[in-house]
């Protein structure tokens, strides 16, 4: 694993936003989107990789049989009007379309886990996409981890096989990162064959005679596929009305339990010293660690002690709830940069790799993303359907 400066495309904007990421340059003109360098891994690093993100996959799921079977929903936050419906969105097995690992590696010790954004993940275009293209372009003769395009229309033919159509998407109006993500998504799903909508969160409606959600014009949402979180969706003012509802939600309700960074110490109670996790603990660290917020995102409120001491912290708006600690792993640094690594799952298979940067302890939502690629002189890239 090496970092490698790159000079940038000719036209690098225009190349990106025919490709779907309009938002590659910042508010004070930085860059998002980073094609001045890119990371490379070795074919075997991209097996550890694949092998640690399937490894904490198993852990995760695991970890939600033991949540719903010991009754630990009230760890988690989970309402009680929500406790048997998450119970019994676990029990049926209801289907899951993706979500991200976010992996500290250094390529030579064993990926451990920050965190697992499970429920609403992003950077998802940049990872399916704009890397593929840019990859095309720059590096023919190399391969990338990356068939989520394909695992998607996949994971879309199962939903289209197990419920039929048509699905909704829905996210917050107004936030572009959000809206390209769902309209990324929701053309894969129709690339499956689905019929599809569109309807923003304010747009989805419940009807009390008909005991239903519905969109604008009354008519019924079968499946809503939401990239909006599951703890703000069980205090809205229809929350309470969600388990009784025929509505299907992608993603299902027990995915909740492993959006929620109160997994992290659970995760380490049940399997100590597993060697792709990290010390985490309701409570703080001996030496040097990280508080996280349970239910923080995009490395808000994330602080990094030294004892009693604060080496790093980052302001946000999720500093009112709870907080667990996590045992300080050295980010890897290359080059003088902080890389962590989104390891992709998509409906059960380990497939994508997205890379975030920063100059600080933190990535956050302002971090670069930067491309990669995986050394091998004599592959060329595999096929794969033209998004």
């Amino acid at each position: 694993m090496r970092r490698l400066a790159l000079p940038p495309r000719p036209n690098w904007q225009q190349k990106v936003e025919q490709v779907g990421l309009t938002f590659h340059t910042t508010d004070d003109g930085k860059s998002y989107w980073d094609e001045s360098a890119c990371y490379e891994f070795t074919s075997g690093e991209v097996e550890q990789i694949e092998s640690a993100t399937l490894a904490l996959n198993d852990l995760c799921l695991q970890a939600v049989d033991h949540v719903v079977r010991s009754n630990l929903f009230r760890e988690f936050g989970i309402p009680a009007d929500f406790h048997g419906y998450l119970k019994r969105s676990w029990d049926e097995d209801e289907i899951t379309i993706l979500g991200r690992f976010d992996l500290l590696y250094d390529g030579v010790n064993p990926p451990k886990l920050a965190e697992y954004n499970a429920d609403t993940p992003t950077a998802l275009v940049e990872a399916a996409i704009v890397q593929w293209y840019w990859l095309r372009d720059v590096s023919p003769q190399a391969d990338q981890f990356n068939s989520l395009h394909e695992k998607l229309i996949d994971a879309w033919k199962r939903v289209k096989n197990e419920m039929g159509g048509p699905i909704s998407f829905t996210c917050i109006e107004g936030h572009l990162e959000d809206y390209l993500t769902t309209t990324y998504l929701r053309d894969t799903a129709h690339q499956a064959g689905l019929l599809t909508q569109f309807l923003p969160i304010s747009a989805v409606g419940w009807n009390p005679q008909r005991q239903r959600f519905v969109d604008m014009h009354e008519r019924p949402i079968h499946c809503l596929c939401k990239l909006y979180p599951w703890e703000w969706l069980m205090r809205e003012s229809f929350g309470a009305s969600i388990p009784g509802a025929p509505t299907r939600w992608l993603e299902p309700a027990w995915k909740s339990l492993l959006s929620n960074k109160a997994l992290l110490p659970l995760l380490w109670k049940l399997f100590p010293d597993h060697p792709n996790l990290l010390p985490s603990s309701w409570k703080p660290l001996a030496g040097r660690h990280v508080r996280k917020p349970t239910l923080g995102r995009e490395g808000a409120n994330i602080t990094i002690y030294d004892g009693d001491s604060t080496v790093a912290s980052t302001s946000g708006g999720y500093g009112d709830g709870d907080f667990v600690y996590q045992g300080y792993h050295e980010t890897p640094r290359f080059g003088g940069h902080t890389a962590v690594l989104g390891s992709w799952m998509v409906n059960g298979h380990a497939c994508g790799l997205g890379i975030r940067e920063d100059d600080g302890w933190i990535t956050t939502n302002t971090s670069r993303f930067v491309p990669h690629r995986i050394a091998t002189p004599d592959t060329s890239i595999s096929a794969r359907v033209k998004p």
